[in-house]
């Protein structure tokens, strides 16, 4: 007796209409996608005026001010970070397989990447953000109150703090739930 094909081995042709074009509808994301790509072009001309900013003021600036340029420099680079995760991890999870088996510049986590990793990799990635806004923060909050002025205020800076807590929170809650629906058998990405 022959067993009945596996479903999940039958291919795509053979959808009926509606199914196929709800199907086909995940090409809808392509032109978000490219939107990020403009995105990241932005954000690479951003650092490089922040570069040219600190090189070409770097005798005139405090040491705090150099700081506070550079962490502004890592901010611009962990959103370019977290934009190409988004662009490449989205784009291969949700739309089509880019087939970079084999190439030498795949990103490692590129072949291991789900819904549920792409999640987790994106909430840490917005905390390591959200810490450099609140190192930033720290650094300029040391003049609240004092004769230079500053932009930001002590309750700023609290609800700063909190907001980042409840980052770090929602990424422990997200891994949880995930660790929790995969039975405990989630290896660490």
């Amino acid at each position: 007796m022959s067993q009945p094909a596996d479903p999940a081995d039958q291919p795509a042709q053979g959808l009926k209409p509606l199914p196929m074009v709800i199907f086909a509808s995940r090409w809808l994301q392509v032109p978000l996608y490219l939107g990020l790509i403009v995105a990241q072009c932005v954000y690479v001309f951003l650092f490089l005026k922040e570069l040219w900013h600190l090189v070409s003021h770097a005798f005139d600036f405090s040491e705090q001010q150099i700081m506070l340029v550079v962490l502004g420099l890592i901010d611009v680079v962990m959103i370019s970070n977290l934009l190409i995760m988004v662009i490449v991890g989205g784009y291969e999870t949700f739309v089509s397989r880019l087939r970079l088996q084999g190439h030498p510049d795949q990103p490692e986590w590129l072949s291991h990447v789900n819904a549920s990793i792409l999640k987790i990799k994106l909430a840490m990635a917005i905390i390591g953000i959200s810490s450099i806004h609140l190192l930033r923060t720290f650094i300029e909050a040391g003049n609240i109150g004092g004769p230079t002025a500053t932009n930001y205020t002590a309750t700023g800076v609290l609800l700063q703090t909190l907001i980042h807590t409840i980052f770090i929170f929602s990424a422990i809650g997200i891994a949880w739930v995930d660790r929790m629906t995969l039975g405990g058998t989630s290896k660490g990405h």
